[in-house]
């Protein structure tokens, strides 16, 4: 699932991490390909999206 399909949108690009944000909510996001899925469920805990694996 990507962040982007579910409206959000990027507010800044850091170094190592993007910024997401709707609304009130938001998470930073390693700009790598892979991550581990433990980060990918924090990650979509932060966004209210479910996790899929």
């Amino acid at each position: 699932m990507k962040i982007r399909e579910n409206s959000w949108t990027k507010k800044r690009s850091l170094c190592p991490r993007a910024v997401y944000q709707k609304e009130h909510l938001k998470t930073q996001v390693p700009r790598q390909r892979e991550i581990v899925d433990e980060l990918a469920r924090k990650i979509c805990k932060d966004l209210n999206i479910p996790f899929v694996r």
